[in-house]
């Protein structure tokens, strides 16, 4: 296989997707703070994305579908930072600390 024409393969790019959603897994099971799980929440939906690129490029009649939904997927992902860290450091002045364990007892 000649290495110039993998980016007409499917295979290069769900490998891709899955590899960051697997990182992306792996980062929100063993991340103890808050911005490690942010950082892994993001891997996931950046492997969800180059799967819909992918399928959309190379499957799709149409490939403004998949760059919609990837848009749509960048907002999400947008508006999930500015929330987060907004809750980040409303737990950091309540409790001096971003470790999810240190936070375990939260009044609501």
């Amino acid at each position: 296989m000649n290495i110039l024409t993998l980016y007409t393969n499917l295979g290069v790019y769900l490998v891709l997707g899955a590899l960051l959603f697997a990182l992306g897994f792996y980062g929100m099971a063993r991340r103890r703070s808050f911005i490690g799980m942010l950082i892994a929440a993001e891997l996931i939906l950046a492997g969800a994305s180059v799967n819909f690129m992918a399928f959309s490029r190379l499957l799709s009649p149409s490939p403004a579908t998949g760059q919609i939904v990837t848009l749509f997927i960048m907002a999400v992902a947008a508006a999930e930072v500015a929330i987060t860290l907004s809750i980040i450091i409303a737990v950091y002045r309540n409790y001096k600390s971003i470790d999810a364990e240190d936070v375990s007892e939260l009044k609501g």
